[in-house]
């Protein structure tokens, strides 16, 4: 009998992913044997320290990099079959993105940075939307202001209306509140998982905060190029405590 989680269809699967680099030294093995499955609407963070993969997993989950090996399905589209373009299609139709340094063109104001995504997906809209999305995120009015005229936070919060306006399957953020202070940190948290579990996106987040990472409902840790599912109660404030808690490396599922 088919359990419930069962008959959600995967966001993302990865089958034996390996991600190697040639240095001066020799070969590198970067990511070594990754599985993991993750929901449609799901929440999942990536804890580890630097150093360990978790960055070069998101790229090569988002289509912006290729494995050495291993396959990768997201949204029942296996990516080693597609081209560059055809990988960048499906990025703008399927996905979006949330970074620490928040990248936004610093030439454009905080409407135009939010249309931009929904103008080259061609939502007719894509004002209306964008105002709406400010709006919902506390911003609506700062529409004119350019990054540089906006505090951290606030161009946080506008990263967070582009990533969400085009709807998107799965969303990335790789340290979202990593350039923000602990009280701006968790009111951006907040927006962000608000924002998600409203929209039924899947959110893949690559953190080193466990308190933030303790917000979705799995937590996988990198180490050393291999993942693991985590414990869900981690008492420690570090991501280290996280590692040493890590029970011996298995496949995640």
């Amino acid at each position: 009998m088919s359990t419930n989680s069962e008959l959600i269809a995967s966001a993302i699967c990865v089958s034996n992913l390996n991600k190697t680099v040639v240095t001066q030294e020799g070969e590198l093995t970067i990511l070594n044997g990754i599985n993991m499955d993750v929901k449609q609407g799901e929440s999942v963070a990536i804890l580890g320290p630097s150093g360990s993969g978790k960055s070069t997993l998101l790229g090569l989950l988002a289509a912006l990099d290729t494995p050495t090996s291993g396959e990768i399905m997201l949204d029942g589209v296996e990516l080693s079959v597609l081209n560059e373009e055809q990988k960048a299609a499906l990025r703008k139709k399927k996905v979006s993105f949330i970074f620490q340094s928040f990248m936004l063109v610093d030439t454009l104001t905080a409407l135009e940075n939010v249309m931009l995504p929904a103008e080259l997906a061609g939502v007719i809209d894509a004002k209306s939307k964008a105002e709406n999305m400010l709006e919902r995120v506390g911003l609506g009015h700062r529409l004119t202001h350019l990054p540089k005229q906006l505090s951290g936070g606030e161009q946080q919060r506008v990263a967070i209306a582009r990533a969400f306006i085009c709807e998107p399957k799965v969303l990335f953020a790789d340290e979202p509140t990593g350039n923000l202070d602990s009280v701006n940190g968790e009111k951006i948290a907040d927006m962000l998982f608000a924002l998600n579990q409203e929209s039924d996106t899947t959110l893949v987040l690559v953190t080193h905060d466990l308190q933030l990472a303790q917000r979705c409902a799995r937590q996988l840790t990198m180490e050393v190029g291999h993942l693991t599912e985590t414990t869900k109660s981690l008492p420690a404030n570090d991501v280290h405590s996280a590692v040493e808690q890590t029970p011996h490396k298995a496949e995640v599922v």
